[in-house]
């Protein structure tokens, strides 16, 4: 596998980071999924169905993985954390823009003790637009991409696409970059 002894951080939810890390993990990447002790990520939620009382969406996100529960809100565990991530060759993350650079755990701050690690963040709104500090979801993204007037029927309102695609392929590109 072409990434064999690569090691990925994972700090994200829902669709896109776990579908990226995802398939990095299916190219052989040793992958570690960074969850919040009180319920993981939210995609845990998203049934029905259910399967072993977990949302199949977000089983069929994070297979391959492991996972460890990190409570990024103790000082202790974000210092433990950060140490952590000093041996990772990746680190991908969906968090809103400046949750962990408040943290320490910024790319110039995990840069400047690893310079070999990759660190790549998905935004919704990217890190300048005036909406950048707002979480996006599919649904509000593919508004504002105009997806949803091209969808729907003739004579009724515009609807979203059913599928995560705009979640999808940003993961598809996050994995290839």
């Amino acid at each position: 596998m072409p990434l064999t002894g690569i090691k990925v951080i994972e700090i994200g939810q829902n669709i896109s980071v776990p579908y990226a890390s995802e398939i990095l993990s299916w190219l052989g990447a040793d992958v570690v999924k960074v969850e919040c002790p009180d319920g993981g990520d939210d995609a845990r939620g998203w049934g029905p169905p259910f399967w072993r009382g977990t949302a199949t969406t977000c089983q069929a996100m994070n297979h391959g993985k492991r996972s460890i529960a990190i409570d990024l809100k103790d000082a202790d565990s974000v210092a433990w954390l950060k140490s952590y991530i000093g041996s990772a060759d990746v680190l991908i993350q969906n968090l809103r823009p400046g949750v962990l650079e408040d943290l320490g755990l910024g790319a110039a701050a995990l840069r400047a003790a690893n310079p070999r690690l990759a660190y790549c963040s998905l935004w919704a709104f990217g890190h300048k637009w005036p909406m950048r500090l707002n979480p996006g979801y599919e649904p509000m993204i593919q508004a504002f991409a105009g997806m949803f007037s091209a969808n729907g029927a003739e004579d009724g309102p515009p609807s979203r696409v059913g599928m995560q695609v705009l979640d999808l392929g940003t993961g598809i590109w996050s994995a290839l970059g």
